[in-house]
């Protein structure tokens, strides 16, 4: 009997002495979309001072930065933000998801198959905030030469919300021109409110008082749009 245990204890030893194995670049990529690198929730804020506040969304503030908010066409309310640095630019909308998963694994799914359907050629790739999608569109250029776009998606999963954003222009790529644009949706966060809501409904998006009312830029190709998104008609000064 107490050879066995004896005979137990070494193998116990030996096994805790050998090296551990190096993770794989999966598994890596999985602790990386598990850490807590923003978007934020309004819980782990302590106030709301120094953030612009949109209603679902505050944005923090920095040089250079545009902020404008694209209205519905036909409600006329806010649909979604959208900011501008740095010739990229990116649009954010936050949505209602459910306590117990979040939305971003069956959204990316759909995101591809409908991009293929557009003449989209979209791949899934690892990006600063885990997978993302990024895709490729007929374009025509302003001299009437034909070349593509690209955009590039992101989606992530906060406590029963889920935000996405789309990058345009330079941020498009991930790359260091992306990287300050990438920094301003980290700081962003996200107002998800005790309303019991259904999964995907938009969550609302207020127009600050101070407003400054403008006109909307050129729209983007509807490959990149997102669903229901309206003319970009105001300007955050």
């Amino acid at each position: 009997m107490f050879g066995r245990k004896k005979n137990k204890s070494a193998a116990q030893d030996a096994a805790a002495q050998q090296p551990e194995a190096a993770p794989s670049a999966e598994d890596a990529a999985a602790a990386r979309r598990r850490e807590p690198q923003g978007p934020l929730d309004v819980s782990q804020v302590d106030d709301r001072d120094g953030y612009l506040d949109l209603g679902a969304v505050l944005v923090r503030p920095r040089k250079g930065l545009g902020v404008r908010l694209e209205v519905d066409e036909r409600t006329q309310r806010p649909r979604a933000v959208a900011l501008d640095l740095d010739g990229g630019s990116v649009q954010v909308q936050a949505f209602a998801a459910p306590r117990s998963e979040g939305l971003w694994d069956e959204v990316r799914r759909e995101l591809v198959q409908s991009l293929r359907t557009s003449n989209g050629e979209p791949t899934v790739e690892e990006g600063p905030f885990g997978l993302q999608v990024v895709t490729r569109f007929p374009a025509t250029a302003s001299d009437g030469t034909h070349g593509f776009r690209l955009a590039r998606f992101v989606g992530v999963d906060g406590p029963r919300w889920f935000l996405r954003a789309v990058f345009t222009g330079t941020a498009a790529v991930t790359a260091e021109s992306a990287a300050a644009l990438d920094e301003v949706v980290r700081e962003l966060v996200v107002v998800r409110g005790d309303r019991p809501m259904p999964p995907r409904e938009l969550l609302t998006l207020v127009v600050p008082e101070d407003a400054v009312r403008g006109t909307a830029p050129e729209p983007e190709p509807e490959a990149v749009r997102p669903p229901r998104r309206g003319p970009e008609i105001t300007e955050i000064g």
